[in-house]
């Protein structure tokens, strides 16, 4: 089975927000349903990161973790990959749908809140955005300070998305990338 970053913003979307593992449950339960092989869920959770498809936040003590340096593994320029392992040791976080996503349903997923039995979760809507434009500037900052003009490309697109989700002005941002992809 596959699964898009589309497609996990659809499920979370059912539930309001969901832990990796519970969105891992989730497709676990859909792949069984199919009789299709589980695709690897915690790698495209984060790929579904990475693309503001989908937004991290901290579920402990208010601390945000979608951009947290030491969740991940250092810039792409060193060559290493971030981990994606096993979702079960980040259930710190809350995924909900992001900015980029159109969510879809996958086939059969409607019947996944009695199945699984988990309560619709409402998500705080500042924190959310606050969580969003935090990483956003993050990675921001770093496309334009890398010189990577590609990176800035795809987050003058992504601000669009971020500023038409939230109530967010990323002009100034949008400035920096767009001065960063014409170099």
């Amino acid at each position: 089975m596959e699964v898009t970053g589309d497609e996990l913003a659809g499920v979370t979307d059912l539930f309001g927000a969901l832990t990796p593992a519970e969105l891992r449950r989730a497709i676990d339960e859909l792949a069984f349903k199919r009789g299709e092989e589980t695709p690897n869920v915690p790698s495209a959770i984060e790929a579904a990161i990475e693309d503001y498809r989908l937004v991290a936040v901290a579920v402990d003590n208010g601390r945000d973790v979608s951009d947290s340096e030491d969740d991940r593994s250092e810039p792409k320029d060193r060559g290493e990959r971030r981990p994606t392992g096993d979702d079960s040791a980040r259930d710190d976080r809350l995924l909900v749908p992001g900015p980029t996503a159109f969510p879809t349903l996958p086939a059969g997923a409607t019947d996944l809140p009695h199945i699984l039995a988990i309560d619709e979760r409402e998500m705080d809507r500042d924190r959310l955005e606050e969580s969003a434009e935090r990483r956003f500037r993050t990675d921001a900052a770093r496309a334009v300070a890398d010189g990577d003009r590609t990176e800035a490309e795809r987050l003058l697109d992504v601000s669009y998305d971020l500023e038409s989700w939230g109530a967010l002005d990323l002009a100034d941002v949008r400035d920096r990338l767009d001065a960063a992809a014409d170099e």
